[in-house]
């Protein structure tokens, strides 16, 4: 008998392969985050040296960036069911390569602000549509394990493009020169899975069969998800924005503060892997708080111990948790919300992407004339802790394992 292919068009008889859907989630992932979102932290020690940017200028690209972020995640949760797939994500890609090469042509900072602003909606389309996309072929296809390969997409782009711009400050290259690079290298990477995404053009995620999972139903469980995620969007932010200006601070060759990114993004990048594994013996939500603790111990460790060797500590830590937390997230999204994950994650990533805003006005507001970051790092810290006792706390645990396994295994 031959297999039938589910209306979604991701089965076995017509649809891409599991490994297929992978390779292409991870590298939609690697552009839109490793590029779109974080090709701007090993850049901006560069901007510093050649346009005289400041931490509290960078902390306010950064926001503008993450606002567009929060736009983009806000208009995905208002239209998640009446997108194609398809058409979401491959126009962000292409708007995430064209106003990175615009980062690197324009020289005024308002223009720099908007195009940020502007790769920041991109950045959230693709993510939500993208993930979602993914999670819900690996499902249908029985390959819930490959969910590690797609989101190792995030740190193989961070790695990509630190150690990209690594090798540019050895070639004494300017920083427009970095975006430009990064700019050809996301759009190139479009080409390549442009008809990947194509082939689940005509649906809609969500289209599937509906899993065991509740149907779409807002309650005080799905609030404290999207809480708790905001409050990990604030937590990472501020090392995941200037860990390289912190090395940078303490030692000024840049083979050294340079590789700092890479050594994130590599973390990142190894660490969902091993996720994709534990998350069923673990659970997704104990996962969640184990991301929480040790990634705030990572925030603050260069407050405690300053220098090279716990800046480098700390990336990786916070490196090793940030993808291990978004996985998880994004899991426990679908395995309450099923079809209608794409808007739960919308949510979540709304609210991540308000703590992201707020991490780095908080950098521009307490980091003082000094530069000191300490007090920014130290906040961080204490609001990760807070959302880990609210996570271990919350009596559906239990229940959060139990929607998992019968709807991933």
């Amino acid at each position: 008998m031959v297999p039938r292919s589910p209306p979604n068009g991701l089965g076995p008889a017509r649809g891409p392969s599991a490994p297929a859907i992978a390779a292409a989630g991870l590298t939609a992932l690697a552009v839109a985050m490793g590029i779109g979102r974080f090709a701007f932290t090993p850049i901006l020690p560069m901007m510093q040296q050649d346009t005289g940017l400041t931490v509290a200028d960078g902390g306010w690209l950064a926001s503008a960036n993450y606002l567009g972020y929060l736009l983009g995640a806000v208009s995905v949760a208002a239209l998640a069911l009446r997108v194609r797939p398809a058409t979401a994500i491959r126009g962000g890609l292409l708007v995430i390569g064209m106003a990175t090469l615009g980062m690197g042509l324009e020289t005024r900072f308002a223009g720099w602000v908007m195009l940020r602003a502007l790769a920041g909606i991109a950045t959230a389309w693709v993510l939500v549509f993208a993930s979602a996309w993914c999670l819900e072929g690996l499902a249908l296809a029985r390959r819930p394990r490959l969910n590690g390969v797609v989101f190792a997409g995030v740190g193989t782009g961070i790695a990509v493009a630190g150690g990209f711009c690594l090798v540019l400050m050895q070639l004494s290259a300017t920083s427009a020169q970095a975006w430009i690079g990064l700019g050809l290298l996301s759009l190139v990477e479009t080409a390549v899975i442009w008809r990947m995404f194509g082939a689940a053009g005509n649906t809609r995620v969500g289209d599937g069969p509906r899993s065991t999972a509740v149907g779409w139903q807002w309650d005080a469980d799905w609030a404290r998800i999207v809480l708790c995620y905001g409050a990990f969007g604030f937590g990472y932010i501020i090392p995941g924005t200037f860990l390289p200006v912190m090395a940078r601070q303490v030692i000024h060759d840049s083979l050294v503060f340079g590789s700092a990114w890479p050594v994130f993004g590599g973390a990142a990048a190894v660490s969902t892997l091993a996720a994709a594994v534990w998350s069923r013996p673990i659970g997704n939500r104990r996962l969640w708080v184990l991301g929480h603790l040790v990634m705030a111990f990572g925030v603050t460790l260069p407050v405690w111990w300053p220098g090279i060797g716990s800046i480098m500590i700390a990336a990786l830590l916070v490196g090793g948790t940030f993808m291990v937390i978004t996985l998880a997230g994004m899991q426990e999204a679908r395995a309450l919300a099923g079809p209608q994950a794409a808007r739960l994650m919308a949510a979540m990533t709304s609210a991540f992407a308000a703590g992201q805003i707020a991490g780095p006005i908080c950098v521009s507001y307490l980091v003082g004339p000094d530069a000191d970051l300490s007090k920014p790092l130290l906040v961080a810290c204490l609001v990760l802790l807070m959302s880990a006792c609210a996570l271990s706390a919350w009596g559906g645990m239990r229940r959060s394992g139990e929607g998992q396994g019968k709807d991933l295994r």
